[in-house]
């Protein structure tokens, strides 16, 4: 089975997104859902998907969890609660047991947005993402340069759980910038209990003129460092629509991906994934 491990719905006229703000994001800023999706799947040859969180909102999990019991091919969801709330373990319990219950197979905070770099290191937060591993849940990183040290703090805090680092960490792609990106990379995937999604690479690329040679010596750290067997795709629909269509995110990754033998690449386009969230595949 072909999976994408993340992409998004949400809509606009519902909820407030608060990142989804400026005119650059415009294009984006109406409703995306499972009909819309679906051809591109179809076309994509993909089977399966994670479908991720967009805001901190316990509710938008919940209805998260709902639609995956209601389509077909969102085989997991990662969605959100308050890390920071010692009562975070009811939380959890209450979405582990709700509708669509089975299907919340990871957590994630925006962390990257947060003013304090070291969040992820907070003994609260790290408490939290204990309560999460305990459930077997595992947790996105979604972090940049500036709280990829964090991300080593947790990982190393809490050998047992399982981390996932969001879209390689959003490199600064358009300026050519490998460092101190390509150091901090290096140092993460020592740990054995991370992995990583090559995903979101191309909006952080020039968006109107990036090309897969732009992705590559990105995408090459990362399979080298974390191997195929610690690595993921990642469509980051419908945000990747800001620089190019579904397909042609698949056909990079496949680019990209292109040295590998066929059982590697099939580690990449599903089998991490359905490993490391347990998705009925």
């Amino acid at each position: 089975m072909r999976i994408d491990a993340h992409h998004h719905f949400w809509n606009p006229e519902t909820r407030d997104y608060p990142w989804m703000g400026g005119d650059a994001l415009s294009p984006i800023r109406r409703p995306f859902a499972a009909e819309d999706l679906a051809p591109e799947l179809a076309a994509a040859d993909i089977d399966g998907t994670v479908l991720v969180q967009t805001v901190g909102s316990v509710e938008e999990s919940a209805e998260f969890l709902a639609t995956a019991e209601t389509t077909s091919f969102v085989k997991g969801v990662v969605g959100w609660v308050d890390l920071t709330d010692r009562l975070v373990g009811d939380a959890l319990d209450a979405l582990q047991q709700g509708p669509g219950g089975a299907y919340l197979k990871g957590i994630r905070h925006q962390a990257h947005d947060e003013a304090d770099e070291d969040w992820l290191a907070r003994p609260d937060v790290i408490a939290g993402v204990a309560e999460c591993g305990a459930r077997g849940l595992v947790q996105d990183l979604l972090a940049k340069e500036r709280e990829l040290p964090a991300c080593i703090t947790i990982a190393d805090v809490l050998p047992e759980a399982q981390f996932v680092l969001d879209h390689i960490a959003k490199p600064r792609i358009a300026a050519r910038a490998m460092e101190p990106w390509r150091a901090l990379i290096v140092e993460l995937a020592r740990r054995d209990n991370v992995v990583c999604k090559l995903s979101g690479m191309i909006t952080e690329a020039t968006w109107d003129g990036w090309t897969v040679d732009d992705l590559k010596p990105y995408a090459e750290v990362v399979l080298e460092t974390f191997g195929p067997e610690r690595v993921m795709f990642g469509s980051d629909w419908p945000v990747c629509l800001l620089a190019g269509g579904y397909g042609e995110v698949v056909d990079a990754a496949e680019v990209l991906t292109s040295g590998l033998s066929d059982s590697e690449r099939g580690l990449v386009f599903g089998g991490t994934a359905a490993r490391v969230y347990g998705l009925e595949v």
